[in-house]
């Protein structure tokens, strides 16, 4: 094999193509990878890790603050905003060299440069020294996504923010307007209210953290009022207005729209896939709302193309990406592999309180006319809980009744975004109401709330 023949090329560093080289160079391909700015992607330096070392600094204050509650005394209780940040691009630093340790011990060709098709099997890389052309009969796009910008209400860096600015703030927002309730904007909306910003949130839908659960979206957006959040629902900023030290927003609801000033804006609208510049059309792959159309398998219908993780489409999670580019990697090995079933995949938002899901929600399950049982058990009913001080939450799951199948489960509270994986287990094994209510729980634990939500369902809750 030639020095630039390989026996799986991807394009793109991020938590689906790093993984999706790893998982290659284990099978015995010979890999190259490609990446144009930083290793880990977006989720590893602007994204997943950074954003939680800043909202763990956010919930440490947070419990700062209740120190009397726990016999405790803490005077002068402040934060430094600079030192916040530094820590999270410390901890994103870290985890970025780990990366490029774990493409040395598996010998994979690193090229540092912007890839593009450049006809059949054949990738070409402009780098700093040039450009050089790579072969292989497998190439998987993993290139991610970015934030998407409306018109009107594009980011400035200055008062106008999209994740990369919040992550490196020019200032603490005193007075914040956060556009788009999902995970990213919740996320932020969350972290600097913590940390005394005026906070107010914007959403187009009918309920703050749309994709979730109704029951769990009104308890969070119960939660985050209660914390002094301002959440608009139904409404659109139509405009900014933007001035020397503020924006002036247009929000409209219900058809009338009002002004309000802010001195910083969060967009959070969604994301774009990163399809630009990469020759996709010239090679007859199909893209649709700049996303790649692939088949269950991850294939683009190129022959010898795969696309992974947040180019391919929803759901925008870097553990699908992981698991996507596992999947492709062992295809390509010759390996048998099973599809990634989305409804398996859980989605975890770390705002305070915290919310995760899997499967189909409540009234998805009703859509699909399937006759359901519903269990729910609230974090006041568990020891560990009220023991932690965190005895605001619920857990809440969804059976089909005619055959005990866990259809959803939805958790809204402290630490569900660990939790919630017990659940996926239990979807990924097919398991049902009698499975989960034979299962031990341990004792005291949060997790025992996820036993109370099934016998519930049945009508058998111990504690409730």
């Amino acid at each position: 094999m030639s020095k630039n023949q390989f026996d799986m090329i991807v394009i793109g560093a991020g938590p689906g193509g790093y993984v999706a080289a790893i998982r290659g160079a284990q099978l015995g391909l010979n890999v190259a990878i490609v990446e144009r700015e930083h290793m880990g992607g977006i989720c590893l330096n602007w994204g997943c890790i950074p954003t939680k070392a800043m909202l763990r600094s956010a919930e440490v204050f947070h419990l700062m603050h209740r120190a009397k509650e726990f016999g405790l005394s803490a005077k002068g209780i402040d934060y430094d905003l600079d030192a916040v940040v530094q820590r999270s691009r410390k901890v994103a630093g870290q985890l970025s060299g780990g990366i490029s340790h774990l493409m040395k011990k598996n010998k994979i060709h690193v090229v540092m440069g912007e890839a593009k098709l450049s006809g059949q099997g054949k990738v070409t890389v402009k780098t700093e020294k040039g450009e050089e052309v790579l072969s292989s009969k497998n190439i998987v796009l993993a290139t991610g996504a970015r934030a998407r910008e409306l018109p009107g209400l594009e980011a400035d860096g200055a008062h106008v923010w999209t994740y990369k600015h919040a992550l490196q703030p020019p200032h603490m927002p005193k007075k914040l307007l956060v556009i788009g309730s999902g995970a990213i904007g919740i996320e932020f909306a969350s972290f600097y209210n913590t940390l005394g910003a005026d906070t107010t949130v914007v959403e187009v839908m009918d309920r703050a953290l749309p994709v979730e659960d109704a029951e769990i979206s009104a308890f969070a957006k119960k939660s985050f009022v209660a914390q002094g959040m301002k959440i608009r629902e139904k409404s659109m900023v139509k405009k900014l207005d933007r001035a020397k030290g503020k924006v002036t927003a247009h929000i409209e609801t219900g058809g009338k729209v009002t002004t309000e000033e802010f001195d910083t804006v969060i967009s959070a609208v969604g994301i774009v896939g990163n399809v630009e510049g990469l020759g996709l059309e010239e090679a007859g792959i199909k893209i649709d709302r700049t996303h790649v159309v692939t088949d269950e398998y991850c294939k683009t219908g190129v022959n010898g193309v795969y696309a992974i993780g947040d180019i391919a489409g929803a759901p925008w999670l870097a553990h699908k990406a992981s698991h996507e580019g596992v999947m492709v990697a062992e295809l390509i090995a010759g390996k048998k592999v099973h599809p990634i079933k989305p409804g398996s995949i859980a989605g975890c938002t770390y705002c305070h309180p915290q919310v995760a899901s899997v499967g189909m929600t409540e009234a998805q399950a009703k859509d699909a006319g399937l006759d359901i049982k519903v269990g729910r058990f609230p974090f006041m009913g568990n020891g560990k809980a009220i023991a932690l001080g965190e005895a605001e939450g619920l857990v809440k799951t969804v059976f089909d009744a005619k055959t005990g199948e866990l259809l959803g489960a939805h958790m809204v509270g402290a630490e569900v975004t660990e939790m919630i994986q017990g659940y996926v287990v239990g979807r990924q094994l097919e398991t049902t109401e009698e499975d989960l209510m034979h299962t031990v729980f341990p004792h005291p634990t949060l997790s025992e709330m996820m036993h109370e939500s099934v016998l519930d369902a049945y009508g058998r809750a111990i504690h409730f």
